[in-house]
């Protein structure tokens, strides 16, 4: 029987030698470092992770926290376990093991089946703890081994997050006594609840707030249900589920969040916006608007994180080839007329319309933007918000504008003909417009402004072209697997294009790094259509779609599913997630 103790050093070092991953004069280096006792508290595996090697052994992977942990887990003969947030039930791992227990013996449990427990250990020859949790518990402890950076930073969030929940829900019922019934919970925010500045609660939104920067969230979704409401987090365009919160709980984090984005708290019956910056955990400011909607059970509320790399983003990193920058070039640097970029809402838009302006707006340049809400925050434009209550549209807002003496305007989305007047009076005054609309490609774009009652000779006197766009996830780089794609697969995704298939594309394998989905990160597709003689001639008030849609093929428009296949061939995604994303019409030629 192996005796109670902690790894040292020295044993990692040996073991790092005796399989030939380390140069020996490196590992003496490490050695008599060590003997200062500059790593006195750190685990092992962590300060060799902190050198940052290379094994010498193939595949010459850098060593870092999850390398040495997946090779010490079969050193020590325990299945290394990848610990993801997102698929720890907090709620039902924490109470197993007492924190005490989870400091002091390295250890972290991370699921829960049936009558099994199974813990994370960075310590595997510590096992005291195991018999005395399976006697209280009654339950099977199965160890495996991970990364003990992972271990020791969950241990700490895991923990103070579940003792916030449940230091809020006793405080909750104390106060209210007990759970809230269905008339209770549509009246929420009356005397005697949880309230909203209690510390258990802020530490609730804060934990909340830096796991979805952690985890790359573009939306937080807060849903309260009968008992428990759902906190789920859209990541790469799906929506994962990563707690549940008491519904007596789930209602004081609701109004906090409302609180920091100077929402009405006391309102409950009317959907609201509001907006809040923060900062992420490396410290940059983070812009999130909030949105919510009165539900059976108390308000949902949604909250879009915005990236602030976004604006810093060039145009290759939205996913634009050398021919689509040149064309949109040649649209947004016209002296007047109308751009419109189109596609569904979480497509892509306003970080196309936001780096375009970034990229226009020079000192000698007035850039004026008007939006719902303002949604980045950026110095070199002068924004406006619409504000319906006291009369101020978008039509409104772009009439004002126009006596601003701006060089470029910017319309948050074309809802109405009276918006779409306005944007055509700025454009045929010598303003170049940029704006937004929701259809489903650029062709049926031209047939929507004919059906909102634009006169057919002021889109074709006004309007420079249109771009439609979607996000397509990527595959994971470290994970994506080449195969062969079948004829008959090229042709459904090509449409008749008579296009060559390509001799291999990737297909989505699933690893640590992407959580097993197989994808990592998004990325553009744009379908662009440039007003010529060729569409003007054709816009009139019984204007046919097919016919607009076949005279943008044959004037150079290369429609979405297209520009899908062609990331297809590069190896970015897949027919699948094209398949998936982009409209079937599309494609038609």
């Amino acid at each position: 029987m192996v005796r109670e103790r902690k790894l040292t050093l020295d044993e990692i070092l040996d073991a790092l030698a005796a399989d030939g991953m380390v140069d020996a004069e490196k590992l003496d280096m490490l050695r008599t470092l060590a003997r200062g006792g500059a790593f006195k508290d750190k685990h092992p595996l962590m300060v060799v992770a902190e050198r940052n090697w290379q094994n010498e052994q193939p595949p010459h992977q850098r060593l870092d926290g999850d390398a040495l942990a997946k090779w010490f887990a079969a050193k020590v003969e325990l299945p290394y376990f990848h610990i993801d947030p997102l698929k720890v039930d907090v709620a039902a791992v924490t109470p197993l093991m007492p924190y005490a227990y989870a400091e002091r013996f390295e250890a972290l449990p991370v699921e829960v089946k049936g009558n099994e427990v199974t813990v994370a250990t960075a310590q595997p020859y510590l096992r005291e703890w195991e018999n005395e949790l399976a006697h209280v518990q009654q339950k099977r402890f199965r160890r495996v081994f991970a990364n003990p950076d992972d271990i020791e930073r969950y241990r700490v969030e895991f923990y103070a997050m579940s003792k916030s929940v449940v230091g809020a829900e006793r405080q909750g019922k104390q106060r209210s006594g007990g759970i809230q019934s269905l008339e209770q919970l549509m009246e929420l925010g009356r005397a005697g609840k949880l309230e909203a500045n209690d510390q258990h609660v802020v530490n609730i939104v804060d934990w909340l707030l830096q796991y979805a920067f952690d985890q790359r969230a573009s939306d937080i979704h807060i849903e309260p249900r009968r008992e428990m409401g759902n906190v789920r987090f859209r990541i790469d365009g799906v929506l994962h589920t990563v707690y549940q919160l008491p519904a007596n709980v789930l209602a004081p984090v609701t109004s906090r969040l409302k609180i920091l984005a100077r929402m009405d708290i006391a309102e409950k019956r009317k959907p609201q916006d509001g907006r809040l910056k923060t900062r992420s955990p490396e410290g940059q400011e983070v812009e999130m608007r909030l949105s919510t909607m009165p539900t059976a059970f108390g308000e949902k509320l949604v909250m879009r994180i915005f990236d602030p790399e976004v604006l810093l983003k060039d145009f290759t990193q939205l996913g634009f080839d050398s021919h689509d920058d040149t064309l949109w070039q040649e649209m947004t640097t016209q002296s007047h007329g109308i751009v419109l970029v189109t596609g569904p809402t979480g497509s892509g838009k306003t970080t196309t319309l936001y780096s375009t302006l970034r990229r226009l707006a020079k000192p000698e340049v007035n850039v004026c933007t008007i939006e719902d809400p303002i949604e980045l925050m950026e110095p070199a434009f002068n924004q406006m918000q619409v504000h319906s209550a006291i009369g101020l549209g978008f039509a409104e807002g772009v009439k004002t504008l126009l006596r601003q003496d701006p060089d470029i305007i910017m319309i948050g989305e074309i809802r109405d003909a009276a918006t779409a007047d306005m944007a055509i009076q700025a454009a045929l005054t010598g303003h170049l417009v940029l704006s937004t609309l929701h259809t489903n490609d650029a062709p049926s774009s031209i047939t929507r402004l004919l059906d909102l009652g634009v006169p057919a000779y002021l889109i074709h006197s006004a309007f420079v072209g249109i771009t439609a766009q979607r996000l397509l996830r990527t595959l994971c780089p470290n994970c994506k697997r080449s195969t062969e794609i079948s004829d008959a697969e090229w042709e459904a995704l090509t449409r008749g294009f008579n296009i060559t298939p390509p001799k291999k594309v990737f297909e989505p394998v699933g690893c640590l790094e992407c959580r097993n989905t197989g994808y990592r990160g998004r990325v553009g597709i744009y379908e662009m259509l440039r007003f010529d003689e060729t569409i003007k001639e054709l816009i009139t008030r019984d204007a046919d779609l097919e016919t607009f849609r076949k005279a943008a093929l044959k004037s150079g428009m290369r429609p979405l599913r297209l520009r899908g296949a062609q990331k297809v061939a590069e190896g970015i995604t897949t027919t699948a997630e094209v398949m998936r994303v982009v409209p079937p019409e599309s494609g038609k030629q």
